[in-house]
């Protein structure tokens, strides 16, 4: 099973030891980033393995390899050479591994490490994109049997992961640890025993002085939202697509509910920005389902060998579940929209209701089918006005742009106002895609973005006496329909009553 590697990157082996000490539960091995010591304290690392009082690796990372120390070599070998001085026989008091470049070659230093119990790890880092040819990369850089060999690499796509998990694949029986730095490479990080990876390194986020590599999650946050030590190949693996993927509750609600009923699942974010690379990157890691937000929600169409009449009606899918005769899509928006609205209204229906639906993207089809279900009168604006009127034909709404006369027209449509786009979303407080509306304070007022709370479009409606709600209640009902299309079981109630708001997330600040 693949192992969490707490990198510790204090400027003080105190603080270091601090640190490991409190998030001591979730780690199995701690990595003593030397090249971010102050100088006189790396005069003292040989001590940190038995302070530590468990695997420790041993790594001194050059500037040009993403790391801080900026000497030369001559003083790096001498620094790696203290770390290794005086080994002791009892091997639980040493360094458990050494990280070394491959371009680095001591052979009289790289003997001791082994003599003394200490396991090397040769490591490759490119900072600036993806080798072509992974496995003649790790072939050629493991120089003895019982090395491990590392390569890190920075993904800038779908593709890029791809590539990363068919090269882990031609490799099985090597150990190796394989890194896919930057925002695309969470799922990698999150599922290392699928990608063959030895470890995963994860951060202290709250308590990091200095950077580790770029894309890290929080030790904590892998070790118990993500319930990254029972991740095994039998795992059943979701999650959901999106780019850029910063602001889904999806991950926090699903692992929650997972962890509570102890499924042996894991619920993961996918950074995507080509849906065809993703469904093969599905099929290598064999995803039971997954979720589609924005911009996906169309283009994933294409690659659903089955789906709904909702969404071919409304040419939009959020919930994509693998079934014996392919992937099978569903849209979740309108039930959880229609549940949460008439629970906020405290109707029945919409019936003599008219309605300003802002945006006319994948959400606002799915809102738009949602109200012309309950009866309500609907205007649809959009600052590209063909998109409206696309979706306004389909049920006889009426349309506009966010003009003027647009605005005009929102005079007799403004018992309820919803807004269906990203304006505002993770608190762009200057964004507001109906600033030339003044609220009277008679509105009801929907924004289906939650993140944050409340945006400026919120906050305006708020303080002009509006009812707001915004879409926190709406993804939760719809993640529901979602578990019960991935599961074929609706979630216990009981248990549902136990998942409480999440906190701050981690991994969208890669």
């Amino acid at each position: 099973m693949a192992k969490i590697c707490l990198c510790l990157t204090a400027k003080t082996l105190d603080r270091n030891l601090e640190i490991l000490n409190k998030y001591r539960k979730f780690t199995d091995i701690a990595e003593l980033r030397v090249d971010c010591l102050d100088d006189d304290e790396r005069l003292y690392i040989r001590r940190f393995p038995e302070l530590a009082g468990m695997p420790v690796i041993l790594t001194i990372r050059r500037d040009t390899d993403g790391g801080q120390f900026v000497g030369g070599e001559g003083a790096r070998v001498k620094l790696l050479a203290r770390g290794l001085a005086f080994a002791k026989a009892d091997t639980r008091l040493n360094f458990a591994y050494v990280d070394i470049e491959e371009d680095f070659s001591v052979p009289s230093l790289e003997e001791a490490a082994r003599t003394f119990g200490t396991r090397i790890i040769r490591s490759y880092h490119d900072m600036n994109g993806i080798i072509e040819n992974i496995p003649g990369k790790i072939k050629s850089m493991q120089r003895s049997g019982d090395e491990i060999v590392k390569i890190a690499v920075s993904v800038k796509s779908t593709a890029d992961i791809l590539q990363v998990m068919k090269a882990s694949k031609s490799c099985p029986n090597t150990d190796k640890i394989l890194i896919c730095m930057g925002h695309y490479g969470i799922c990698s990080r999150i599922l290392a025993e699928r990608f063959g990876s030895f470890l995963s390194y994860a951060s202290a986020l709250s308590e990091q002085e200095s950077p580790g590599a770029p894309g890290q999650l929080d030790v904590k946050e892998i070790a118990e939202l993500y319930r990254f030590r029972r991740i095994s190949k039998k795992t059943r693996v979701y999650g959901i697509i999106g780019n850029p993927l910063k602001s889904s509750v999806s991950p926090w609600f699903f692992n929650t509910v997972f962890g509570l009923e102890n499924a042996d699942a894991v619920y993961v974010p996918f950074p995507t920005d080509s849906v065809s690379n993703f469904f093969e990157l599905a099929n290598e890691l064999e995803i039971k389902g997954f979720s589609v937000t924005v911009p996906h929600k169309e283009s994933v169409l294409y690659e659903l060998a089955r789906c709904t009449e909702t969404v071919l009606s409304i040419s939009a899918c959020n919930t994509v579940s693998f079934t014996e005769n392919g992937w099978f899509g569903e849209n979740t928006d309108c039930t959880g929209f229609s549940d949460s609205i008439l629970a906020f209204l405290g109707r029945k229906d919409l019936k003599r209701k008219k309605i300003t639906i802002i945006g006319a993207g994948g959400v606002a089809r799915a809102v738009a089918v949602a109200v012309y279900r309950l009866g309500g009168k609907v205007l649809i604006l959009n600052r590209t006005i063909n998109k409206a009127k696309n979706i306004a034909s389909q049920y006889k709404f009426r349309w506009g742009g966010l003009d003027n006369q647009g605005i005009e027209m929102m005079s007799k449509y403004n018992d309820i106002v919803i807004q269906t786009t990203t304006a505002g979303m993770e608190g762009n407080d200057d964004t507001d895609p109906l600033d030339l509306y003044n609220f009277s304070g008679k509105e009801a007022v929907m924004d289906l973005i939650y993140i944050p709370g409340k945006t400026h479009f919120l906050k305006r409606a708020e303080e002009a006496g509006c009812k707001i709600i915004n879409g926190y209640d709406t993804v939760i009902r719809q993640a529901c329909t979602q578990y019960a299309s991935f599961f074929g079981r609706e979630i216990p109630h009981q248990l549902l009553s136990q998942v409480n708001t999440p906190g701050a997330y981690t991994w969208n600040k890669i």
